[in-house]
């Protein structure tokens, strides 16, 4: 049976952005684009919230229509998102527009018993701390991989906010990047 993966990178302070919505303080360079990318070769179908949806249809289709303008990593990044079946949340939007994207309004707790029961490699949640906070309070998160960056934001969206009942965590593994992110693997115990 697959498993529902939250990917996100957090500050110390459990913040996910800062209090414009931006992501520049995540230290991203060459090491935590490689631990990121082993991360996204186990992915079998991206989950996303409305918000990030949105952010991601409507940049990674862009980098598609002028590819003389990226690098190659982005260029296989922006045709694995836009090919590989995607599945959004949300109760407010009529359709889902990018392509191999399915929309899921209600029923979330069957509909992802579903999908976990379908052949294939993972499934990850991308950000969206909201959609997080839903599946969290839930019960349908089975794994984190955070990568915890070294800052205090003081302010901005956290990763969970008022969780209904806690989310006792078991490290399956650690790694420190020699920019002082620490990526932290973590299974749910249920």
């Amino acid at each position: 049976m697959r498993k529902v993966v939250l990917f996100m990178h957090v500050s110390i302070d459990n913040y996910v952005c800062d209090e414009n919505g931006g992501l520049g303080w995540i230290s991203y360079d060459q090491e935590l684009q490689e631990y990121a990318d082993a991360i996204v070769d186990s992915v079998g179908m991206p989950l996303y919230g409305r918000t990030t949806y949105d952010m991601m249809a409507g940049y990674w289709p862009t980098v598609l229509e002028k590819p003389e303008t990226q690098n190659a990593r982005s260029l296989k990044h922006a045709q694995w998102v836009q090919d590989i079946p995607k599945v959004v949340f949300s109760t407010t939007m009529e359709k889902a527009e990018w392509n191999n994207t399915r929309l899921i309004k209600d029923n979330i707790t069957e509909e992802v018993q579903k999908l976990k029961a379908t052949p294939g490699k993972d499934l990850v949640i991308f950000g969206s701390p909201g959609l997080a906070q839903s599946f969290a309070d839930l019960g349908l998160i089975d794994e984190l991989q955070l990568t915890i960056q070294p800052i205090v934001l003081g302010a901005g969206t956290r990763m969970f906010e008022d969780l209904k009942t806690p989310v006792k965590l078991k490290m399956l593994r650690s790694k420190q990047l020699k920019s002082g992110v620490i990526g932290a693997h973590y299974e749910v115990i249920k």
